[in-house]
């Protein structure tokens, strides 16, 4: 409790109608989050400002809505529908001096609680966002012992100005001289906040004058950290120590890894492009080479978007839900975008879009945005505002790497304006001229790429971008010819310049001759000869040498993905996951958008195997559309076939699509997600007959997937009422050793090919046996050569991947013997450890 105090001292004016001292409370000491809003509620109804009931309606709202203002300071508030249990506006003030864990990652001092009849509380929390801009006399505040002075600094109009001179290091500290070879980019930042984050205490990196939290993604990169420079990063805190060890390890682990990216960037650069030479010179724009390849054709530049956003200001609580909503679901997005990106390119690849969700998460991003907002301005301009104020300051950087960020920035900074305002989407399909095209364009985002119409661009050149931005990804996935970097040059040309774009050198050559484009297409005939001789051999089948086959799929989610995998020597769609189409949406996908999508797969395939995944949401994917309630381990709780029996509406419309594309023809297989017990397998394939007869439709294979050991372990009394197996190794390996597999710690541990999990895949294949049943895998270590060999010699019959993996892995079984990786895969099993395992890989077996 706070001590006595004198009313006198305390600050008058309109705001101490809502700081009156029994709203004040110093020195608290609440055992968790429910505890400091539950005192915090009852020092606001004491003082009669709001009825009783609105207590559980501020617990309701943080199942809904992250109330963590940013810099040790939480606002508490309830739902915007209870405002009636309101009885007059009043703010209530506990201070925490230890700290209680907001979320993860979040610790509060400050717990400011708001029971707003009206918009008088506005001007303290316009004083409180000020206050995070000096964050010494924030900190003082967490501990200090006069409440005439606590009440005093969220009263006061005069602007809070910034310290000008460093703050010094914390309790805990090591110094570090960078030696990444292209500095802190937004990568490894990535993972030293993730790293950070995952610690209660504080922790911070000073790089001489200038001082960034290390949980703020954006303040790490606006240190422009370069190879050399010396750093010293220091916690304090409970857990100070451990954090800081952890923090270290994270930091030193990452150099061999940007070292070699460096080095394999350095060695492309010494590598002369591949790309064509016209016979005579011809004048050109240079750009970087993202997406190998000739293009040739016109021009059409498109104009560059400008995007006016009006201020329209709403209740500061109601901008906040809109805020936070819209932030949620670009996360959602952006996890989606780099999941099927880690499948379709790599992890690298991905990682690019891991680092944009990061971005969302930067407190200092969030609370510029809801300083704005208190101040009276509409919550899309004040987002806009912070965005672009915060990108502006990045690209001032003396550093190119760091400074492309402010690209990053401003594109997910896009995405959430659209989820705040859908007027405000920019991009989408441009007005493009009849004939195919060479598109000329500032940048591109994955959104804008995605609405091209393939039939009408033939190529792609940017005026800004990298060979890893988002551009050049989905350039080299769709197969065009892409260049980045042209400068303002390309912005210059006049539509219908006729044009060969060279996306191997990155060359955009203008007005070439008849001559000239005579040997480019020529060059392109080449090109295409080469290609089909290499994707003759990927077509060829998975036999080995005794003659042993094996399936080869591909993990694919949309049907304009198929062309890639089969070029690619995929023989099926051995995993599509539906996630997807609920996951980059507002709402859940209809009937007829479900079979249209399942159609397209099974037309693409042309007859080839198609197995569909039912939906599988929870764990790691979450869809906040649905409204699924909290839950605080989801990896152990409603997710996959759990989810389905609860929600009928979604099981049904989803198995009504899939069974009315089956029933139009094609190789369709179902199989169902997170099976644990007989009993859900009983009830999805009674659901499945109900709806198939009502359709009168074929009967088609029913499947489910292996990802917990008790489906592993009573694989022989699950066989019984299934038609095959699908093992996923990644969630398998994550429930079998007890490791989330995004711990950012732990991760490296979760080896699929520990002993474990692979006795696991053993007493699944030999359960399926009994009765019958094949096995296949979908999970990560089907695409590793080495791994796929062990799991054909431990009896997996169908193996689904990344479509970029299967060459590699039809070249390995080609050149194997069954016998052979029999006896692998039984010396494997004999192993005791991971690191065991991967020792008997010599390349062959």
């Amino acid at each position: 409790m706070a001590p006595d105090t004198n009313t006198a001292l305390m600050p008058t004016g309109p705001t101490t109608d809502l700081l009156r001292p029994d709203l004040l409370r110093l020195n608290a000491s609440p055992a968790g989050k429910e505890e400091a809003i539950h005192e915090a509620a009852q020092l606001l109804i004491a003082a009669g400002c709001i009825d009783p009931a609105y207590a559980a309606s501020m617990l309701r709202r943080e199942a809904v809505a992250n109330t963590f203002l940013g810099h040790g300071v939480a606002i508490p508030h309830g739902m915007v529908e209870d405002r009636g249990m309101v009885r007059r506006s009043g703010i209530a003030v506990l201070q925490v001096p230890g700290g209680i864990e907001w979320n993860p990652g979040q610790t509060a001092h400050l717990v400011v609680a708001i029971a707003a009849q009206s918009d008088a509380h506005i001007a303290v929390l316009r004083r409180l966002t000020r206050l995070m801009q000096d964050e010494a006399r924030l900190t003082a505040l967490f501990t200090v012992t006069d409440p005439a002075a606590l009440a005093a600094a969220l009263s006061e109009d005069a602007p809070v100005t910034a310290p000008t001179t460093p703050g010094g290091d914390l309790a805990e500290r090591f110094d570090w001289v960078v030696d990444y070879p292209t500095g802190l980019h937004a990568r490894p930042a990535t993972a030293w906040v993730e790293t950070a984050r995952a610690s209660a205490a504080r922790i911070q990196v000073r790089h001489g004058d200038l001082v960034a939290d290390a949980k703020a993604l954006v303040a790490l990169l606006q240190l422009g950290l370069r190879a050399g420079d010396s750093v010293v990063v220091s916690a304090e805190g409970d857990d100070a120590v451990a954090a800081l060890a952890r923090m270290k390890a994270t930091i030193t682990r990452l150099t061999a890894r940007e070292k070699a990216d460096a080095a394999a960037a350095a060695q492309k650069s010494r590598t002369p492009a591949r790309g064509w030479t016209p016979p005579s010179p011809l004048p050109a724009v240079p750009g970087i080479g993202a997406s190998p390849g000739l293009a040739i054709g016109p021009v059409h530049v498109l104009p560059r978007a400008v995007v006016s956003v009006p201020d329209e200001p709403v209740p500061l609580i109601e901008g906040g839900d809109r805020l936070h909503e819209a932030l949620s679901l670009t996360r959602q997005n952006l996890k989606a975008l780099a999941d099927d990106t880690a499948r379709r390119l790599g992890p690298s690849e991905a990682a690019i879009f891991t680092a944009q969700a990061e971005i969302l998460n930067d407190t200092d991003l969030v609370t510029l945005a809801c300083q704005l907002m208190v101040e009276g301005h509409g919550v899309a301009w004040s987002w806009h505002q912070a965005v672009e104020r915060t990108a502006a300051g990045l690209a001032a950087l003396d550093n190119p790497v760091l400074a492309a960020r402010a690209a990053d920035l401003r594109d997910v900074g896009q995405r959430v304006l659209a989820r705040i305002d859908p007027a405000l989407r920019t991009g989408g399909a441009p007005d493009l001229p009849d004939t195919p095209c060479i598109l000329i364009a500032e940048d591109l985002s994955p959104s804008d790429t995605a609405a091209l119409d393939m039939a009408r661009v033939i190529g792609l050149a940017t005026a800004q971008g990298g060979p890893t931005s988002h551009t050049a990804i989905l350039a080299r996935t769709l197969g065009l010819p892409a260049m980045v970097a042209g400068g303002a040059a390309l912005m210059e040309l006049a539509n219908g310049t006729p044009a060969i774009l060279d996306g191997q050198s990155g060359r955009l050559h203008l007005s070439p001759a008849e001559a000239d484009t005579t040997e480019a297409r020529a060059w392109i005939a080449r090109e295409e000869a080469r290609k089909a001789e290499e994707e003759a051999r990927r077509g060829l089948p998975a036999r080995t040498r005794d003659g042993h086959e094996v399936e080869i799929g591909a993990n694919v989610n949309r049907p304009d993905q198929v062309a890639v995998a089969l070029s690619q020597g995929a023989e099926s769609v051995g995993l599509m996951r539906t996630e997807f189409l609920f996951l980059e949406r507002g709402d859940a996908p209809s009937e007829d958008e479900q079979y249209e999508t399942y159609r397209g797969m099974l037309t693409a395939l042309e007859g080839r195997p198609l197995i569909v995944r039912a939906l599988d949401i929870g764990g790691d994917k979450q869809v906040p559309h649905l409204q699924l309630p909290h839950e605080e381990n989801p990896f152990l709780g409603v997710r996959g076939a759990r989810l389905l029996l609860r929600k009928p509406e979604l099981l049904e419309t989803q198995l009504r699509a899939l069974y009315r594309a089956a029933r139009d023809g094609g190789a369709l297989s179902i199989m169902f997600p997170m099976i644990t017990a007989l009993g859900e397998v009983q009830a999805l394939r009674a659901a499945c007959d109900r709806i198939r007869a009502e359709l009168d439709a074929p009967a088609v294979p029913l499947g489910i997937m292996v990802e917990v050991p008790a489906a592993a372990i009573q694989a022989d009394v699950l066989a019984r009422n299934v038609d095959f197996f699908s093992i996923g190794t990644n969630d398998l390996t994550q429930y079998a050793l007890a490791i989330d597999r995004q711990h950012p710690e732990l991760a490296a541990e979760a080896d699929s090919l520990h002993p474990a999990v692979l006795r696991l895949i053993r007493l699944t294949v030999e359960g399926a046996e009994r009765h019958g049943r094949w096995v296949g895998v979908c999970g990560g270590i089907a695409g590793d050569p080495f791994g796929a060999a062990l799991l054909t010699g431990l009896g997996v019959r169908e193996l689904s991947m990344t479509p970029r993996d299967i060459p590699a892995v039809k070249d390995r079984l080609r050149g194997s013997d069954l016998s052979a990786l029999k006896e692998a895969a039984q010396r494997a099993l004999d192993c005791e450890t991971a690191d065991a395992v991967r020792a008997l890989d010599g390349g062959e077996a």
